[in-house]
């Protein structure tokens, strides 16, 4: 391959990557998706026939070594992120990767080493988009002080549902393929890292409520990840969080975000995305206009290509932040595990 074009193999062309990753390069000058392997050859040629890409191959390990592709995205479930990582950049080729970053934080490290030993290449993890409208005024408020000192980040994610015990097996039910990672917790982890910082302790306590689901074939299997998560954190830069993610909360509001400080509050409305705030003084909190020239939008096809032509750096979301946030998963699952609070990093 002489010319400039990025030539993209896709490996896993689920919904996500069909509805927004996939017509995101298509719409990047000087870019072409020219293979796919998904799970089965037949799974794969229905995606190639849907968007024509040119190459259909039977498995990702043909499709990464192939040499009609200088760049790959990874759109599987978790448990393949680092071996099509890691094959990827050894292979000389750009790395795109679906979050979560890993199914732990070993895989995360080792994908962290691997792109720094290849410092030629991109490497990028779709980042948390929950927050994009407000991540920036959010940085500029609290680093002008208007929180004052930190006291605590206040988090809730959750879906508006009542226990389901009859649901089907997904790949979010289970660890083979999840690892540690559990519902919404590294999205939102990710996102709360851009305005406070990480976490240098955790305590967590977790649960199962739906303890059995049918998987494809009908089988009553056992579900082992957690459907309800609380967490209680130690933050780097001063202040605690408290964290809960939870599938089985019937009629509970569907998620945001309080930071309480010694001079002021601010609340994330994510279903409304909307923020108020409230100050010293202050009877109660007030709108606080989002200006247009500080939303952060979708471009995270267009961040990949640019970044791979030089032209700007990766920034949502790195390898190190990808590893931040798989520790943070680990130390939950360990915590809940053992009873003990667990020290960050690991």
């Amino acid at each position: 391959m002489s010319d400039d074009t990025i030539r993209i193999g896709i490996v896993g062309a689920g919904a996500n990557t069909r509805l927004r990753h996939i017509p995101g390069f298509r719409a990047m000058p000087g870019v072409e998706i020219v293979s796919v392997a998904n799970r089965s050859r037949e799974s794969g040629q229905r995606s190639a026939q849907e968007f024509g890409i040119p190459a259909v191959y039977d498995n990702w390990r043909d499709l990464v070594a192939a040499d009609d592709t200088n760049a790959i995205f990874i759109g599987t479930w978790p448990n393949l992120h680092c071996p099509v990582t890691l094959a990827a950049l050894a292979a000389g080729k750009h790395v795109l990767t679906e979050a979560r970053m890993a199914m732990n934080a070993a895989e995360a490290h080792q994908m962290l080493a691997a792109a720094r030993a290849n410092p030629g290449l991109v490497t990028q993890i779709v980042p948390s988009p929950f927050t994009f409208k407000v991540d920036r005024l959010l940085q500029e408020l609290i680093g002008d002080g208007y929180l004052g000192e930190l006291i605590s980040v206040d988090l809730r994610s959750t879906l508006s549902a009542f226990v389901e015990t009859a649901g089907n097996l997904s790949w979010r039910h289970d660890r083979a393929i999840s690892g540690h990672n559990i519902l919404t917790m590294g999205i939102w982890y990710e996102a709360m890292m851009r305005w406070v910082g990480p976490a240098t302790k955790v305590s967590a306590m977790t649960r199962v409520v739906a303890k059995r689901r049918k998987d494809s074939a009908g089988t009553l299997r056992a579900v082992t990840v957690p459907d309800h998560a609380d967490v209680l954190a130690e933050l780097a830069m001063g202040g605690q969080a408290h964290l809960t993610f939870s599938a089985v909360t019937g009629l509970a509001a569907s998620g945001d975000a309080w930071l309480f400080g010694t001079e002021g509050t601010l609340h994330w409305n994510q279903a409304t995305q909307t923020l108020e705030g409230g100050r010293r003084g202050d009877t109660a909190l007030v709108a606080i206009p989002i200006p247009a020239e500080k939303q952060g939008v979708w471009r995270v096809e267009e961040e990949f290509i640019l970044a791979i032509r030089g032209e700007e750096k990766v920034t949502h979301t790195t390898f190190e932040d990808g590893v931040h946030y798989m520790e943070f998963t680990e130390a939950v699952t360990r915590s809940a595990q053992s009873g003990k609070a667990v020290s960050l990093p690991l």
